[in-house]
């Protein structure tokens, strides 16, 4: 499958403010619960995509020129129209989305508090700064700068329209680039939104945030029209097209890629915490969060006692549209069909339901299966949907060889009453966050690195790492005296080299 298929089969694209002459069609966004068309946007091409980028550039260099006061004055304005009309956006991402509208302002007041985080911080971690120059070149000062890279290209997934790509373009912004836009083509109003909002906030810089639309030949594109980064959202088997996509033209990536998340829960856990947070991740978002807990590993000890409240939490749920649905439906018709065939591998490989287990065209049962295999897929594949297996294991160090064996390395949890045994099993977890006594809590920390590790990607957004992460690093030295022996000259003495090795003789030498 090409990139451009890969682009749109699992990110998708968003509406945008380039010429819409330069497009190859259109394309509809629909109600994933009633099919109902939210929007019509059109296919920007590979001549657009690059257009758009052109307009960027001399955009980025006047977001730059405002320094970081003018900057964190404007990222101000936005999220202050943003938190105005939370309530309208969540609409809209209800209905694009599905998801519950509760759950959608969630989503929106966490992005609200990372671009203010991002906008107010951004001065603290990337000022320029004095560093020590060390022996040999004291008679300079060293300075290190955190310079913006201009232009940053950011591909957003569908299942947090709004959350995701903020974390990568609210540190961009505050970082002092301008940003291209391509959401998800299943909820390309959502992007088309954010882009409008930020045109009324910041009218005077307006072209520092744009946004594409189109198929995956629109994410193919803007891979390869000169942006100084792309930070990617999605699979692993894409993220490695955009890597490859990118390499021709030697774009950096940051790469937010799937997971395959895993609870451990101790001898000394407190249960029904344990349980009521295991649901709410492996189903809130019906499932489609790729910091959700697909995996629960339960110690003997208190494993029938976990299940029971695992059980009860999980009868009351049900999927739908309406205001007393605990969750949406699946937002991607394909995706359905992968939680299909999970339960249905899983049961052939002798696991058994416990809840749920049916799927009715977008709509799946809040599912709970025991004893499935780790050889199966609903153990080995990132599921996406509401889905639990709770395994038992002999005891908590079984539970982390399981959960660190999965290629993945997102995310995960760890419930213990031991603070000491909580923090070494959630330092030993191979992934890039963990939660302890809760789930997915470091998301809620605009100060905290988001990211994993192995096929779930690289590269940081959030907290000051994602700051960083979008500038290139300027080491400057700059003579202040000059010294009576120049030792990088073919004018220096004979004898300056043996002079040096002494020193360096006296100084490091005495060390074993």
């Amino acid at each position: 499958m090409s990139l451009a298929q890969q682009l749109g089969t699992v990110t998708g694209d968003a509406a945008g403010t380039v010429d819409r002459h330069a497009t190859t069609g259109t394309f509809d966004s629909t109600d994933p619960a009633t099919g109902a068309v939210v929007g019509t946007f059109p296919v920007h091409d590979e001549d657009a995509v690059r257009a758009t980028v052109a307009r960027a550039r001399p955009a980025a260099q006047a977001w730059a020129a405002l320094g970081f006061d003018g900057r964190r004055t404007r990222l101000a304005a936005y999220r202050g129209h943003l938190a105005r009309r939370l309530h309208e956006l969540a609409d809209l991402v209800h209905r694009e989305n599905g998801k519950p509208h509760a759950d959608a302002v969630l989503e929106i007041t966490l992005a609200v508090d990372h671009l203010a985080w991002a906008g107010s911080h951004a001065r603290t971690v990337l000022r320029p700064r004095r560093v020590n120059p060390g022996l040999l070149a004291a008679n300079h000062a060293a300075t290190l700068e955190y310079q913006p890279l201009g232009v940053v290209g950011v591909i957003g997934p569908w299942n947090y329209p709004v959350f995701t790509p903020m974390g990568s373009i609210a540190y961009a912004l505050a970082a002092g680039n301008a940003v291209v836009f391509k959401p998800s083509e299943h909820t390309p109003a959502v992007g088309a939104w954010l882009a409008a909002a930020w045109r009324a906030a910041v009218p005077d810089v307006a072209d520092a945030l744009q946004v594409v639309t189109g198929d995956g030949g629109t994410g193919a594109a803007l891979c390869r029209a000169g942006v100084g980064k792309l930070a990617f959202t999605g699979s692993a088997p894409t993220g490695r097209r955009v890597m490859a996509a990118c390499a021709e033209t030697l774009t950096p990536v940051v790469m937010e890629l799937g997971g395959k998340d895993a609870m451990i829960v101790d001898d000394d856990a407190d249960v029904a915490a344990a349980a009521d947070a295991a649901v709410w991740a492996g189903m809130s978002n019906a499932g489609q969060t790729c910091i959700g807990i697909e995996r629960v590993y339960v110690t003997e000890r208190v494993h029938d006692a976990f299940v029971a409240e695992v059980e009860e939490r999980v009868r009351g749920l049900r999927p739908g549209s309406d205001d007393g649905a605990a969750y949406g439906p699946m937002t991607m018709p394909s995706q359905a069909d992968v939680v299909r065939r999970h339960v249905d591998d899983a049961v052939a490989a002798g696991g058994r339901v416990l809840t749920g287990g049916t799927v009715d065209d977008r709509w799946v049962a809040p599912t709970v299966l025991l004893d499935v295999p780790e050889t199966s897929a609903a153990v080995r594949e990132e599921t996406f949907g509401p889905t639990l297996t709770i395994t038992r294991v002999r005891n908590a160090e079984e539970a982390l060889e399981r959960t660190n064996a999965n290629a993945h390395g997102l995310a995960g949890a760890v419930f213990s009453r031991s603070r000491g045994r909580a923090m070494d099993l959630a330092r030993r977890m191979r992934t890039g966050m963990t939660s302890v006594n809760s789930v997915l809590t470091f998301a809620a920390v605009p100060a905290l690195p988001f990211g994993g590790v192995g096929e779930s990607g690289f590269g940081r957004i959030h907290g000051a790492d994602g700051l960083r992460e979008f500038t290139r690093t300027k080491a400057i030295t700059r003579q202040r005296v000059a010294l009576p022996v120049d030792l990088m000259s073919f004018r220096r003495p004979a004898a300056a080299a043996d002079v040096l090795a002494r020193a360096m003789g006296l100084v490091h030498g005495r060390h074993r």
